[in-house]
């Protein structure tokens, strides 16, 4: 029987792994990370790489090693230079450098050793253990962590789904399959989107030729980060945690949250791409999409946007992710099943140190109501590392 269960290999579910190995003693053949990916980080990578980021969001005190000052470490130790590897302000790294530090953590824990690739179907919480369903056959552990990403709860418009089952070339940036990488630079694409991720994957369409329409609703909301930095510590924390009452932590966390922003330096990217005409910005909501029969297989996409008609040849949807709880109906059966507690938003009520039920614990967006708005981001990752532990 394994002492520890994690389900999830995205970035939680991997600090949270080398947590408890290198700083808890966890034996390898006592814990296990169970993903449907091919190596850790599969989903985010993917995410990582269809947007064409070039830096992180998060400053360079935020990533899936140990010490506050690892990364910083590691890109000394391994010659990346300061000046292309890390964006002012907060230092934020290089996509080149975290992956080489992520790659270098996977190795130095072995990370391989307990990884086990398969999907959980079901979850039954015994008195002595908790027992998995897995496409990979039955897991049985002491504790299991839910540490589960929103890649299952993509957010596409009701438009989206009418073009879709009509053969319309259109695909959300982080369904899995999809690699920007197809998208032909002879094409003409329409990005629907007004944060970080339809801005980058824009200006990255953009460079490769692309005629680039950036449909959304609102102007550039300037934002460094996702939500204030006084959510990382105390100074926002203290009072939120103070407030026994879920449904108002909601109302802050979604009140605190920065939606459809990017930082300086994007926005003003995507100001000189327009300005030179690289990109078109087309602000308002679409009024309606069709498929302009006749002209082509597949057959073009016309996009009402206020006083704008586009023809595009592609649509790529940037619009992030539903606000329901992550893991469909595994958690959903668990919620019914053994009844456990949920706020009215349908999210977890989690003990202070993340527990869900005396075998069970969640960290990433499941620990929102304890970990506040940065829950589901590397921060939250370290947060949920440090608040779980003390229920080792």
């Amino acid at each position: 029987m394994l002492d520890a269960l994690i389900i999830g290999g995205g970035p939680h579910g991997t600090h949270l792994a080398i947590a408890l190995l290198a700083r808890h003693g966890l034996r390898r053949g006592h814990l296990a990370v169970l993903d449907p990916h091919d190596a850790p980080l599969g989903q985010w990578w993917h995410c990582a790489e269809n947007t064409g980021m070039t830096h992180l969001r998060s400053p360079v005190v935020h990533h899936l090693g140990l010490g506050p000052w690892a990364l910083r470490e590691h890109a000394r130790a391994h010659g990346f230079d300061d000046k292309a590897h890390f964006l002012a302000p907060y230092d934020r790294p290089s996509v080149e450098l975290f992956r080489h530090h992520c790659a270098w953590l996977e190795d130095h824990h072995r990370l391989a050793q307990v990884r086990i690739q398969g999907l959980a179907q079901r979850i039954q919480l015994d008195e002595d253990c908790v027992r998995v369903e897995t496409t990979s056959g039955q897991l049985c552990a002491r504790e299991v962590v839910l540490a589960l990403g929103a890649s299952a709860s993509l957010y596409r418009p009701p438009w989206a789904g009418e073009l879709l089952r009509g053969g319309a070339t259109i695909h959300h940036l982080f369904e899995p399959g999809f690699q920007a990488s197809q998208v032909s630079a002879t094409e003409r694409v329409a990005v629907v989107g007004g944060g970080i991720s339809a801005a980058q994957v824009a200006l990255k369409l953009a460079v490769r030729g692309c005629v680039v329409h950036l449909v959304r609703r609102h102007g550039p909301r300037v934002h460094t980060f996702d939500s204030d930095p006084g959510w990382v510590g105390p100074k926002h924390m203290r009072g939120f945690l103070a407030d026994p009452d879920p449904d108002l932590r909601r109302r802050k966390i979604t009140a605190a949250r920065h939606r459809g922003s990017m930082p300086e330096e994007l926005a003003e990217a995507l100001d000189h791409a327009a300005r030179a005409g690289a990109i078109h910005l087309v602000e308002g909501e679409v009024t309606r999409a069709h498929l302009l029969n006749g002209l082509g297989s597949p057959p073009p996409i016309g996009l009402q946007v206020g006083q704008d008609f586009l023809a595009v040849d592609r649509v790529l949807l940037a619009t992030g992710f539903l606000r329901d709880r992550p893991g469909g109906a595994l958690v959903d059966r668990l919620v019914e099943e053994y009844e456990l507690p949920c706020a009215t938003c349908g999210y977890p009520i989690l003990s202070p140190n993340l527990r869900w039920h005396a075998r069970l614990l969640a960290t990433g967006a499941l620990a929102e109501l304890q970990l506040g708005p940065v829950a589901r981001n590397l921060v939250g990752a370290r947060r949920a590392a440090e608040r779980s532990a003390t229920g080792w």
